[in-house]
């Protein structure tokens, strides 16, 4: 953001004339980039498609698709990949 700042400068009120910083939502529309969160989160919905599509055998399939034995933890439940996913795809 500090880069796109120094880039795209101050904006100027045409009532006011007076200069100010331009907000987030401003430079992100004006650089026209896609959201670095929403495409993180796509591909994670693609490549969880990716591995629900194997089989049996592979390795990623057996850890996505499996529930691990053995103790828990006192504290609270840590977020798994699955979980991530499971929040994503609610959103969309």
């Amino acid at each position: 953001m500090k880069v796109l700042r120094k880039m795209f400068g101050s904006m100027r009120e045409e009532e006011t004339r007076e200069s100010r910083r331009l907000h987030n939502e401003e430079l992100y529309n004006l650089y026209s980039s896609p959201n670095i969160i929403l495409l993180i989160k796509s591909r994670r919905i693609k490549w969880a498609g990716h591995v629900a599509c194997m089989r049996n055998r592979r390795g990623a399939y057996r850890i996505f698709m499996g529930k691990p034995d053995g103790w828990r933890p006192r504290e609270r439940p840590r977020l798994r990949w699955d979980s991530n996913i499971a929040m994503d795809l609610q959103e969309v």
